[in-house]
């Protein structure tokens, strides 16, 4: 009887993770060419195709999609063995600052798969608004934070470009005479100051109708209408929509989303790694929002 190899069922949910062989090798710390050869066995092992190339990205056919879900339940259940029969503690403990918008979106897939190839390492994510992400950083308390800023950071490892776009309920008209309703959160902010800074410029007349800290207030302020919100088109809660210049507002410009670790500190190989898994998620999720 045959006997699937853990290595290679890592090595498969890294590839799906991240859509592509050399992404995958970067995680899983082998070279392009090992991991390309890895699934070719594997396919041979199963008489099937397990990936099917789209444009630039590797997708699962029917027989790996069946594949995947056993290959997860079997790394699981190995890091739940190994736990169960180890009274070491944990390898290390990682903490990764986050501002709420990407917490909510791709970071539980994220947290997942480093999860799963790093069972002894404990890593905790903290939300919050990107200045106090990097605040923390600064201070030592945490290893390794995303965050937004109007600028393109020079003390950044990594940094993108990320387009802002007005967010509102899907009847908005703008009223000339009363102006546009804000729903923003409290300064410092650079979506606010974009929102103020870009009415501002073409003359139209703004007033804040709901400030918070919270994000899920934010979006429920917009949904009854409070006002519309300016964020990024990779959280776009159900109900709501883009709002494009149609319909009056002014061009945004646009933002920054950038990845830090601690200034001045070689990371730790097991950081760095988690630093490539969060890189390649992020260009992954802002490839799909543009």
């Amino acid at each position: 009887m045959q006997t699937l190899d853990l290595s290679i069922m890592r090595t498969l949910t890294a590839v799906v993770e991240t859509g592509s062989f050399a992404r995958a090798a970067r995680l899983v710390g082998r070279s392009e060419s090992a991991v390309s050869l890895q699934m070719k066995r594997l396919e041979e092992q199963l008489g099937e195709a397990v990936f099917q190339r789209t444009g630039r990205n590797m997708v699962l056919t029917g027989t790996g999609t069946t594949l995947l879900g056993y290959a997860q339940r079997l790394l699981d259940l190995n890091n739940e063995a190994l736990t169960a029969t180890s009274t070491a503690p944990a390898e290390r403990r990682i903490v990764l600052g986050v501002p709420h918008d990407v917490a909510e979106t791709w970071l539980p897939a994220v947290t997942a798969g480093f999860a799963r190839s790093h069972p002894s390492v404990a890593l905790e994510a903290v939300e919050g608004r990107s200045p106090v992400m990097l605040n923390s950083l600064a201070k030592g308390e945490i290893d390794l934070a995303v965050a937004f800023t109007a600028e393109r950071p020079k003390d950044a490892g990594w940094s993108a470009n990320l387009p802002m776009v007005w967010i509102g309920s899907r009847d908005f008209s703008l009223r000339s005479d009363s102006g546009v309703s804000l729903a923003v959160f409290d300064p410092p902010c650079a979506f606010r100051s974009a929102a103020t800074s870009s009415l501002d410029a073409a003359g139209i007349g703004w007033s804040v109708t709901y400030s918070s800290s919270s994000l899920s207030g934010l979006w429920a302020a917009v949904h009854i209408g409070l006002g519309v919100t300016v964020r990024t088109p990779a959280v776009l809660p159900a109900g709501l929509a883009v709002l494009d210049r149609k319909m009056g507002l002014p061009e945004l410009p646009p933002l920054f989303i950038s990845l830090y670790g601690q200034p001045g500190k070689t990371a730790a190989p097991v950081i760095d790694r988690l630093r490539m898994l969060l890189q390649d998620s992020l260009e992954t999720c802002l490839g799909a929002a543009m």
